[in-house]
């Protein structure tokens, strides 16, 4: 009976162990995930506190692919962490006192949105929307929900998992039965952290260059027109007519004075080329070599100064058909009203006859097909 009992007690040790080593780097994903998520979305819809800067070039697209592959990573965290516990869920009595009430709820709550979270933010890397909602709003309050449960789940765990942590491992412990055997605590976390190593470098050919070769589920990782990848096709927009129409004309609106611009004459005005990568929020980022009228020089053009921010319209419709250039990004002298990509015209799914190209702003904020530009305040 004794030998049986310490065996007991050595597995539940074992299994404590486990459960919380696989947790806290789950948690850690689910931190930097979560922070890097806000960063994102405040970069979209900003408040009027927050300003991001138009240098680095890169940072956004180093911002962006963590938060992707910290939550790739998560995933096998994820699976490994619930099959571990997956026993203790049931265990009598369910409910019990208002701790473990409490503990159950937090669970409940915690697995639920973490599913929910790492289920639609793959499939929003495949752009594939099986569900009405918009995705970016709820992946947003999501988050909130998701980070509020693991911090309540903490709190009243936070007792066990500095025990946990604290506990060596139990080699002294009488083996258990054969019968008992589970995977060990050492080959538990290797394989779980492989899993995850495994995940991340299937994924990261979409923001490391030198990854893509072996980018073998990156659904974006530099195939397309011009060697870019394309979101959204001048035909899913519905633009292509209006876009190659003999009458297409750019209109520039500094307060009472409308420019209006022809392609000749865009082509014919001060050409600048910038290197600059693109990112877009699913993760993929690619650098490329652009063309084009600095937007700052458009904006003088109608009278205007580039110290207040700039809304950029396309000639498609829906929510992405307008973007706003904050002021600092305005005045840099990289943004460009871009005509050409690689030496040469754009390619009609990128945006042809021309299309913002900003630095450091996410690739859903530099709109294709521009039609009009509109100085704000």
């Amino acid at each position: 009976m004794t030998s049986i009992g310490a065996g007991a007690r050595a597995q539940i040790t074992q299994r404590r162990g486990r459960a919380t080593r696989v947790g806290a780097g789950l948690a850690v994903c689910f931190v930097v995930c979560f922070v890097t998520g806000l960063v994102s979305h405040a970069i979209q819809h900003p408040p009027q506190w927050f300003a991001w800067p138009s240098t680095p070039v890169w940072l956004y697209r180093v911002t962006q692919g963590v938060h992707v592959l910290t939550g790739i990573a998560a995933i096998p965290l994820l699976l490994v962490k619930l099959g571990v516990v997956y026993p203790k869920l049931f265990e009598r009595p369910l409910i019990g006192g208002p701790g473990r009430l409490l503990e159950r709820l937090s669970i409940a709550v915690l697995v639920s949105a973490s599913v929910f979270q790492l289920a639609t933010g793959l499939l929003n890397i495949a752009q594939w929307y099986p569900w009405r909602f918009f995705f970016t709003t709820t992946h947003h309050a999501m988050a909130y929900i998701a980070v509020g449960a693991l911090l309540v789940h903490v709190a009243v765990k936070l007792p066990v998992i500095r025990e946990a942590i604290g506990e060596q491992p139990a080699a002294a412990a009488p083996p258990a039965r054969p019968e008992d055997r589970g995977v060990d605590r050492r080959t538990l976390l290797v394989g779980a952290w492989g899993a995850a190593g495994l995940a991340v470098v299937a994924f990261a050919g979409q923001t490391v260059p030198w990854l893509r070769s072996v980018a073998i589920l990156a659904p974006r990782s530099g195939d397309g027109p011009q060697g870019l990848p394309v979101n959204r096709t001048a035909d899913q927009a519905g633009i292509r007519s209006t876009a190659t129409s003999a009458d297409y004309r750019l209109s520039v609106i500094g307060g009472e004075r409308v420019v209006t611009m022809d392609l000749d004459v865009l082509r014919g005005l001060s050409q600048h080329e910038v290197s600059l990568p693109i990112t877009c929020v699913e993760g993929w980022s690619v650098s490329a070599t652009w063309t084009g009228v600095r937007l700052r020089d458009l904006i003088m053009a109608a009278g205007a100064t580039t110290d207040t921010p700039v809304r950029v319209v396309s000639l498609e419709r829906g929510p992405y058909a307008v973007s706003t250039v904050p002021a600092a990004h305005v005045a840099d002298p990289r943004t460009l009203i871009a005509l050409r990509l690689h030496g040469e015209d754009l390619d009609l799914d990128h945006g042809y006859p021309c299309r913002l190209i900003v630095p450091n702003l996410p690739g859903v904020m530099q709109t294709k097909w521009v039609s009009r530009i509109e100085v704000m305040g």
